[in-house]
């Protein structure tokens, strides 16, 4: 077997994003209507067995990087279970999860013991009629679940804030004091045009070029690397007490360095955010393809990947939702 994912553009795939669940028990505007409930029937759901095989077909082929997504992952029943296997993977060097922080509480101890390294949790707000008004849940839960996160051992934990226009866009300073204090690295997100919510969302586009220059004036921050493979660019304090990334897929986009490929939670393999192309490795797997068989279709769908996303172009053309491939 090759053991490499390569695509037409020379960029080396190294990092699988896995969805285990594409429910939320949030409902952020820009990612989910209010009212959606047409999610993927639990029994067309990849199976940890199934998982399991597909991340090491992944691993064989040269992948070293797995984030654990939703929707919200720590919906899926089991899922320390899930991840104690996949730690185990030969060739999977890093093994982080991404999650809203609010089942946290419960879990936080179990998935380090499991063998998850880092965590990213999303947090657009700390005001609690805010964070209602973003994403119809209660704020407590999650500042808990990192609370819990901390205790349990976790030593690199990201905040991601997307910013928005006349939203939260004000709460920008006071993320960052919070972040400082607690020892978390802030992300800050643009938003993205995916799905009709996503595309509504746009119209509180914060241009976050512009507010690094103000972040990098305001606390002399200097260029910094962080762990993790993804596409933030960061900046940190002299004394390094604090760092931030900011995460700009439509003012400074990162397509050309992408080391990345989705599989969702019924195994469609999807080789870019910002576009419609996909695999549906699901069938494929259930219907009888052996390892070497499934290597070749990955293989070749990874050499069709988009050169980039059209977000700026046709923002109409991603239609699926973000919960469906997990960010």
């Amino acid at each position: 077997m090759k053991k490499a994912l390569i695509d037409s553009f020379a960029r080396r795939i190294e990092y699988l994003r896995l969805s285990v669940a594409d429910k939320c028990n949030l409902r952020c505007f820009y990612c989910l209507p209010r009212g959606h409930r047409e999610f993927t029937r639990p029994d067309s759901w990849l199976s940890f067995d199934e998982i399991e095989r597909l991340v090491r077909i992944f691993a064989r082929l040269g992948v070293k990087r797995l984030r654990i997504t939703g929707g919200e992952p720590l919906i899926r029943p089991r899922l320390p279970s899930l991840v104690s296997r996949l730690s185990r993977l030969r060739g999977l060097t890093d093994l982080s999860l991404s999650t809203n922080a609010s089942l946290l509480e419960r879990d936080a101890m179990a998935l380090r013991r499991a063998g998850v390294a880092r965590l990213n949790v999303s947090l657009d707000s700390l005001d609690s009629t805010r964070f209602r008004e973003i994403t119809g849940g209660s704020l407590a839960p999650v500042l808990a679940g990192l609370d819990a996160a901390r205790d349990a051992g976790f030593g690199l934990i990201k905040i991601n804030m997307v910013v928005m226009k006349g939203v939260n866009e004000a709460e920008i300073g006071d993320m960052v004091r919070y972040c400082r204090m607690q020892g978390f690295i802030l992300r800050l997100i643009e938003t993205m045009p995916m799905g009709d919510t996503g595309r509504d969302a746009v119209n509180h586009y914060v241009d976050l070029v512009e507010v690094g220059r103000q972040l990098r004036q305001e606390f002399d921050l200097v260029d910094a690397v962080v762990a993790g493979g993804g596409p933030a660019r960061y900046m940190k304090t002299r004394a390094g007490d604090f760092c931030v990334g900011l995460i700009t897929p439509l003012s400074q986009h990162f397509c050309a360095s992408c080391n990345r490929v989705r599989l969702s939670v019924d195994g469609t393999l999807y080789t870019c955010l910002g576009q419609e192309h996909s695999v549906a490795l699901g069938p494929l797997l259930r219907g009888g393809l052996n390892d070497e068989e499934l290597c070749y279709v990955i293989q070749k769908a990874v050499a069709e990947k988009p050169e980039r996303h059209q977000f700026s172009e046709r923002p109409e053309a991603t239609l699926r939702f973000m919960s469906m491939t997990g960010g």
